[in-house]
Formats: C-alpha cells, structure tokens, sequence
C-alpha cells in the first residue's frame, strides 16, 4: 500500500528531534485522527538554516514530515510559504483522499504557520 521511500522514512526519519535554540516552535493536529507533529527551526538572513520535527501519528503524516523537512532546508522564507498541497502531493508520490491528505499537509501547514508568525514577529 505504501511506497518504499514513505516506509523508510517513518521507520528511520531525518531531522527528527529538536533544536538547542530554535527561533521558532509550532505544533499542529489532525482533529479527525489524533496525528500530530512538532516543528522547530532555525532562520538565518532569511534562510531555514535548520530544522527538526517530532510528533506521532500514521505513516503518512510522520513520514511526510520528515521528507519535507530534507526538503526545505536551505530554501529562503518565501519559497517555502510558496509551497502547496501540489508540492507535498509530489513528494509523496500517493493519490490521496481528503482525510489521508490531511495527514499529508499536517507539517507543511504547521512550518508555514511557524514562519508566518515569525516573520510578522521579527518584523516589528
């Protein structure tokens, strides 16, 4: 049912963990399964410098996250808020329903929270 790479990524995920000084930490949850996931990162001019995550959940939700995090890291603030439902459905390489999907966009939508309020924050 799942691809290799979704297996191996939940069985063994990169980036998992936490950060010593993040400059931000956001959690998201999927009401409808219970998923959850943790994100901290770190931005140097303008750049995700680094970035961890941590939550539990399905394999959907886990292993997405840890993809995109490899994903972004070195990206500017802009091109990762650019990031959509297209960019994750990429990256999974599965033809989801709406609720797995959910699970797919749990760490996506939690990083795009995280710099929002970061960048409206370090901005005043």
């Amino acid at each position: 049912m799942y691809k290799q790479e979704l297996l191996d990524h939940y069985k063994n995920p990169q980036n998992y963990g936490s950060l010593k000084s993040p400059d931000f930490i956001v959690e998201n949850v999927n009401p409808s399964c219970g998923d959850e996931v943790k994100i901290e990162a770190k931005i140097i001019n303008d750049v995700l410098h680094d970035i961890k995550f941590s939550g539990r959940g399905c394999v959907i939700s886990q292993a997405a996250a840890s993809m995109l995090t490899e994903q972004v890291k070195g990206k500017n603030t802009q091109e990762i808020l650019d990031l959509d439902i297209d960019f994750v459905r990429n990256l999974i390489d599965l033809d989801l329903g709406p609720t797995r999907m959910r699970c797919a966009m749990l760490a996506l939508e939690a990083l795009k929270k995280g710099l929002t309020d970061y960048l409206g924050s370090s901005s005043k």
